[in-house]
């Protein structure tokens, strides 16, 4: 695990964005095309506005996998990252190759985790984007995670102090209509990506990157288990970082 210490949301967002940015460059002129995985919420914000912009990104050649949806939101529905992700990077990527979405509120739920489990388990997924929450969940994979799946995707509970980030966060208007189930993509899976990066902007975050960062790597704290992956960058402002005591920072 490396990590980068930027002064600004804006400038881990440039910081991420281009390292995406390379990776993508370099799979698409080892192999002819890329597979990468995109991540929603605030913390991705800054990233987005800079990948798009990315120059000499040939996107025709690029397959984007959805990280997580909620169970049983429209993709019109205001928190949905269908939408989130429509607005803010496939809408301005008229040239992508694909985007893989997680149908949260397909009817049959067992099928579209088949579906999706078909579409990614023979693919070399280049690089993902993702972040930390605040109860150090990685993807909606929350405390304890499973970290012994071999599915790409899975069916999840969201515990309480999940769904009370993405209260804070605006998403919803009450705790009540924050749903309680999710489709995440699997730690296994995500692990399995040549490159992580991994935002992490802002002071709520602070304490989740310390047991990130610094403690044991256990379900308890699932986005630890980013410490065992030889290519994850985690880039870090002023405030995620101020908890850190152990760890150098580029």
């Amino acid at each position: 695990m490396k990590l980068e210490l930027h002064s600004s949301k804006q400038a881990l967002g440039a910081a991420a964005a281009a390292a995406g940015a390379k990776a993508i460059r370099d799979a698409i002129a080892r192999r002819g095309a890329s597979t990468i995985v995109v991540a929603t919420g605030m913390s991705q914000l800054e990233m987005f506005d800079h990948l798009v912009r990315a120059k000499d990104v040939d996107w025709s050649k690029v397959t984007a996998f959805h990280l997580d949806e909620y169970v049983g939101l429209a993709a019109s529905h205001p928190a949905s990252f269908r939408r989130y992700l429509n607005e803010r990077f496939v809408s301005r990527l008229p040239t992508l190759k694909s985007f893989v979405r997680v149908e949260g509120d397909a009817q049959d739920l067992d099928a579209e985790v088949a579906r999706l489990n078909g579409r990614l388990r023979e693919l070399e997924v280049d690089v993902c984007f993702a972040g930390i929450g605040e109860n150090c969940h990685l993807a909606f994979n929350d405390p304890p995670a499973d970290f012994n799946t071999e599915d790409p995707y899975l069916v999840v509970e969201l515990d309480e102090a999940c769904r009370r980030q993405q209260l804070g966060e605006g998403w919803f208007p009450s705790l009540a209509d924050v749903p309680r189930k999710a489709i995440s993509m699997s730690v296994r899976q995500i692990m399995k990506a040549g490159e992580l990066i991994v935002s992490v902007p802002d002071l709520r975050k602070a304490a989740a990157a310390k047991s990130a960062i610094e403690g044991e790597v256990s379900p308890q704290f699932p986005a630890s288990i980013l410490q065992r992956h030889a290519r994850c960058t985690l880039f870090l402002d002023p405030p995620a970082a101020s908890m850190l005591t152990k760890r150098k920072i580029a």
